[in-house]
């Protein structure tokens, strides 16, 4: 996203009005003529020429801000007024570790779902307001639209039947609430979730693709990462372009304008909630799973979780007793420990066969 703002305004002011010249012209007759002014008349002019300044400078002032907000672009002030938001997304420990390739699939998959749900529920309150005068231009369907493409991801990652097997994440509920109460209510607002996603997808996203691709070990052909697939759009920094000027040509006063920045940093949150979520979600899958898929207990919490005291919770064996197969899979892990175990399997496995013999 571009950090710089570039705010243009044309005062207009002029330096010296109608009445300013008059009164120009008036001392310099009465100086040409030596004519002393008589003291209560100067006294008269001197308050007269005070109220005349203080006039116009706030007549000035007055049209020098109704020009910079009639010049404010409306991506100029996105860009400027979702800046910090925009980096604290960007910093959230969900994005980080995906930058650097630290996702597994199942969390890919999880913020899958929760971008069909979200895209679901932006694209529907955008063909609801197609017609609106704050959206119309910025309608863009074959371009940009998602649902399609995610729906093919969704099948790729959970099958056929995708739809039964997964709900809308809690975070991503909340941002979905928010959108479709927006297209209901607000549409005037929706621009300011449309350009929070689909610029970013169009930029970002297509980093994230080739990590995702590289880090899941998905197929180069695309299965898995439609998402990032923007058939329509041959060229999206040319098509970025297009997309701000037609915001900037959407007939809104500054008002309006200052309320779409205030629901896109809203925007930000709602993204900022999917990722902290995600990223608990992570925390989560790291603690209780093994990469080979085997569950485990780091020691706190409910105890039933271990595999190995699923038979014991009759005995009473849980108090103060820890975990054996974290303790086994972490010594097998040593490559020492590792040669030691195989060589006792190879020497059993002869054993057995002279028994046998």
């Amino acid at each position: 996203m571009e950090q710089s703002f570039a705010l243009v305004a044309q005062a207009g002011v002029q330096w010296h009005s109608p009445a300013s010249a008059s009164r120009v012209a008036g001392i310099t007759s009465a100086h040409h003529h030596q004519q002393e002014p008589h003291p209560a008349a100067m006294s008269a002019e001197v308050e007269t020429s005070e109220g005349v300044d203080e006039s116009e400078k706030k007549n000035s002032g007055a049209l020098e801000k109704e020009n910079q907000m009639r010049m404010a672009d409306l991506s100029e002030l996105l860009k400027e007024g979702t800046k910090e938001a925009h980096d604290r997304a960007e910093n959230t420990q969900f994005v980080k570790d995906f930058l650097k390739g630290n996702i597994k699939k199942e969390l890919f998959k999880l913020a899958t779902t929760a971008l069909y749900f979200t895209y679901s529920a932006l694209e529907e309150e955008m063909e609801r307001n197609k017609d609106h005068p704050a959206f119309a231009p910025l309608y863009f369907p074959m371009e940009l639209h998602r649902k399609e493409a995610l729906t093919k991801d969704m099948e790729y990652f959970f099958g056929e039947n995708w739809e039964e097997q997964v709900q809308c994440p809690k975070a991503a509920k909340k941002y979905v609430e928010r959108i479709h109460y927006i297209g209901q209510n607000e549409p005037e607002l929706l621009v300011a979730h449309a350009y929070t996603r689909y610029m970013g997808d169009l930029s970002g996203g297509q980093v994230l693709k080739k990590v995702a691709q590289r880090a899941l070990k998905l197929p180069s052909t695309g299965e898995g990462t439609q998402f990032y697939l923007f058939e329509n759009v041959d060229n999206a920094q040319q098509f970025k372009q297009l997309y701000r000027a037609r915001m900037n040509a959407l007939d809104l006063n500054m008002k309006t304008k200052e309320r779409i920045v205030e629901e896109a940093n809203k925007a930000f949150e709602y993204n900022m909630q999917i990722f902290n979520e995600l990223d608990q979600a992570g925390s989560t899958l790291a603690r209780e799973t093994l990469e080979d898929g085997f569950p485990v207990h780091d020691g706190k919490g409910d105890m039933r979780k271990c595999p190995f005291y699923a038979g014991e919770q009759d005995k009473g064996a849980l108090e103060g007793s820890s975990c054996p197969f974290r303790t086994a899979m972490a010594v097998l892990r040593k490559p020492s420990l590792q040669f030691i175990l195989a060589a006792g399997m190879a020497l059993a496995a002869g054993l057995l066969a002279w028994y046998y013999m």
